[in-house]
């Protein structure tokens, strides 16, 4: 994950979330999808999360020329934490409890952690923030169980043309599928206007769960997918 180049108040935390700070993660900078991997991981670990983490969505956001505008973004020197990803990833949770029925974990944000879905789409995403067509962003939703069984990285897309580091690697060993893959990042990182759900059904729901690249949507359809997601 790379770049070009005031905090809101915190939302009341629900109890299965108040212990929880963003220190307790593991974090390297620019692996966003390493990051969120290890995230689920320990979300099901401390119990915060299912144990399977059948409550957690991972969302790759990006689109087919790989520039997306964040918001509240840490890496960002603006005062808005505006910034240019040519992709990002974040893990998107069904609340067991709370007013909120979905919250969003991204290490990157200096929004509260988590944040509710609402929030973070109003604030990170900005969808009422006019963008020219380049800049529409689309969401890779997948489901965590697949996503821990079937992601793999072997950070080749973090080098050089003559095998530099653009930014240094975690220290822990690459990603590798349960199926012996060791790279398919670019997979989840694809997306296209084609691969859009068109509209949002029960099979849609389904292919979700059993699909490991997920589904796709747009930035109008993320929050009402996860309204459908029961």
């Amino acid at each position: 994950m790379t770049t070009s180049n005031v905090e809101v108040p915190s939302a009341v935390a629900s109890p299965t979330t108040a212990s929880v700070d963003v220190s307790m993660f593991e974090y390297t900078p620019s692996y966003c999808e390493e990051n969120v991997y290890l995230l689920c991981k320990k979300l099901s670990m401390i119990g915060v999360a299912d144990a399977e983490g059948s409550d957690l969505f991972v969302v790759f956001i990006s689109n087919e020329n790989r520039h997306v505008p964040l918001w509240h973004q840490k890496a960002s020197s603006r005062a808005d934490g505006v910034i240019l990803w040519d992709y990002h990833v974040i893990c998107i949770q069904k609340n067991r409890e709370g007013k909120d029925p979905y919250q969003v974990w991204d290490l990157d944000s200096t929004l509260p952690f988590p944040a509710p879905l609402a929030h973070y789409v109003s604030e990170a995403v900005r969808p009422s923030f006019q963008l020219y067509p380049e800049y529409q962003r689309l969401f890779r939703v997948v489901h965590a169980p697949l996503f821990l069984r079937f992601f793999a990285s072997d950070r080749r897309h973090m080098k050089d043309s003559v095998g530099n580091w653009i930014s240094q690697p975690p220290t822990y060993e690459n990603l590798v599928a349960e199926d012996g893959i060791v790279h398919n990042l670019d997979e989840y990182i694809r997306v296209s206007a084609a691969d859009m759900v068109s509209d949002i059904r029960d099979d849609s729901i389904s292919a979700l769960l059993s699909q490991k690249f997920g589904l796709v949507v747009n930035e109008s359809q993320l929050e009402s997918f996860f309204t459908h997601i029961c």
